[in-house]
């Protein structure tokens, strides 16, 4: 088992909430969007997790003994293509459809803002975890001193 592993398994943590985290401001960022590049309506994007997989002889050994996790890893960034978009009566936009209304993403601030915070929050956790696992090793090498 590797002196760093904890260390690794957090930094995996931070990286999957880095990522949820850039998502969710580019979801925000697009809550008035009412075509991409395509002409397409934005939709709302998720962040799928899932365990992270080793490959090598080592890490299959240790993870076959159980005494060690393997981190995260973003395994997927979805579209919401089953929430529908937001109907606005706007009959001056462009992007107005026979009837004046404009669609616009399925966005909800509130929402983001909370999954923000949840965000926020497990980076919080994973640095903690990384720091107190720094310090357990600094600690473990001042054994020796004396």
């Amino acid at each position: 088992m590797s002196v760093f592993s904890a260390m690794n398994i957090s930094a995996t943590g931070m990286t999957a909430q880095r990522t949820r985290l850039d998502i969710i401001s580019q979801n925000i960022a697009n809550v008035n969007t009412t075509r991409d590049a395509d002409g397409n309506i934005y939709r709302r994007k998720s962040v799928i997790f899932e365990e992270k997989n080793f490959v090598s002889f080592d890490e299959a050994l240790i993870n076959a003994t159980g005494n060690i996790g393997k981190g995260v890893k973003v395994a997927q960034i979805i579209e919401d293509t089953t929430t529908e978009g937001r109907m606005v009566y706007e009959p001056s936009n462009p992007d107005a459809n026979e009837e004046g209304y404009v669609t616009y993403p399925n966005v909800n601030t509130v929402t983001e803002m909370t999954d923000m915070i949840d965000a926020s929050r497990s980076y919080e956790a994973n640095v903690t975890a990384f720091n107190a696992s720094k310090a357990m090793e600094l600690k473990a090498l001042e054994v020796g001193k004396n």
